[in-house]
């Protein structure tokens, strides 16, 4: 089927899949480890590259072959290759495209254990890290060195909702050099709302654990890009070092693309409203949405998201024990630190999904002790604004 002659929602349901002779319609889980070959000679060339088809279901299995082909059509990507969580997803990429003596330039305001494993896991590798301001392209164009080998950011950001210009920094890097490789974690936006590829990104990563599951069922990640990197350095390291995605996970998240366009846009007009109902009330300092028209780079989040997310984030007076008060007194919203389910979910980021990080770090970026993040589901928005009893 052509990517080209179908919209995003039709690509997410019909993509991917090619039925067996049984003439199934919806896609089989092939729980085999292992593949039987007509011959020794197929088994050779299958094992050396030299004819495609399935090999063993570390690297290779067709449930899988679905989702990354259905992922990687909603990307506008050329491959697509999944991985055991989302953290495995940016291992991989690390790990294929940077080598002892390289340098990588992130932005200060990523995902918690992100910056864990660029700061600490990277760094023991001989891989020297720079962080910088993720709105401050001259930051990034400064920071840029002879041997900078890839740039990382997310964007909308975890937890705070800043806004990385994604051609711009796309633009800078390359210009520096042009074989630099962008890398952006699309996990907030999905590419329902982004598509990072298109405004210049080469490197797309997910937790398919989030919006992609979108019940909070199983763990995965995803990553999306060329056949060149992502299909053979990325597989490659998959295939040797094997953070696999398992058939029966890659089953749920093929399902759970085939609802992402309904489920992601549901979640945006209910987290608009949690924002617009958070923004002025007495109480909060700030609200962080970027579906906000007073979101401090809404023009920037007009011109690359198609809307705002589902994820708002808003900082208390009070502190932790305001915070933790809001978050105990509610009685329908899930206190856990995952997000992109379809029930509504409350963290409390400074002593959790960012608990790893030092004081400082949290207070340079702006993570302070009254901040709560809430994941907005598929509940009635009334419902939940309700329950956080305000």
């Amino acid at each position: 089927m052509s990517r080209k002659t179908y919209r995003p929602a039709t690509l997410a349901i019909r993509s991917g899949h090619e039925r067996s002779q049984f003439g199934e319609h919806s896609e089989p889980i092939f729980a085999t480890s292992s593949f039987v070959f007509d011959s020794a000679e197929q088994a050779k060339a299958r094992f050396s590259y030299e004819e495609p088809g399935n090999v063993y279901s570390r690297f290779t299995n067709p449930t899988l072959s679905v989702f990354q082909d259905r992922l990687a059509a909603l990307e506008g990507g050329e491959s697509c290759i999944g991985t055991a969580s989302g953290m495995s997803a940016m291992l991989a990429v690390c790990m294929a495209g940077l080598s002892a003596g390289d340098h990588i330039v992130s932005s200060h305001s990523i995902f918690g254990a992100s910056k864990v494993l660029l700061n600490s896991l990277l760094t023991s590798f001989g891989v020297e890290v720079t962080f910088v301001e993720l709105t401050n392209l001259e930051e990034w164009s400064e920071a840029l060195k002879s041997n900078t080998r890839m740039v990382f950011f997310e964007t909308p950001t975890n937890p705070l909702m800043e806004v990385g210009d994604i051609s711009a920094i796309s633009t800078i890097a390359h210009d520096h050099n042009p074989d630099i490789r962008v890398v952006v974690d699309n996990c907030f936006c999905t590419p329902i709302l982004q598509q990072p590829l298109k405004l210049g990104a080469d490197v797309v990563l997910h937790s398919a654990t989030k919006f992609i599951d979108g019940q909070g069922r199983c763990v995965g990640g995803a990553i999306v890009g060329d056949s060149e990197f992502v299909g053979e350095k990325v597989l490659g390291f998959m295939r040797t070092a094997g953070p696999s995605m398992s058939p029966f996970n890659a089953w749920v998240f093929a399902k759970g693309l085939e609802t992402l366009s309904l489920r992601v846009n549901h979640a945006c007009a209910s987290a608009l409203q949690l924002a617009e109902f958070l923004d002025g009330h007495k109480g909060i300092r700030q609200v962080n949405y970027p579906g906000l028209d007073s979101h401090p780079q809404r023009e920037l989040v007009q011109q690359q998201q198609s809307k705002g997310g589902a994820v708002v984030s808003f900082e208390v007076e009070g502190g932790r024990d305001r915070a933790f008060s809001i978050i105990n007194d509610t009685e329908l919203i899930s206190i856990t630190a995952n997000l992109g389910d379809s029930k509504t979910t409350i963290t409390h980021p400074y002593t959790t999904t960012h608990a790893r990080w030092s004081d400082h770090d949290k207070q340079a970026v702006g993570i302070g002790e009254g901040l709560i993040r809430i994941a907005v589901g598929l509940e009635d928005p009334l419902d939940i604004i309700e329950d956080l009893k305000l």
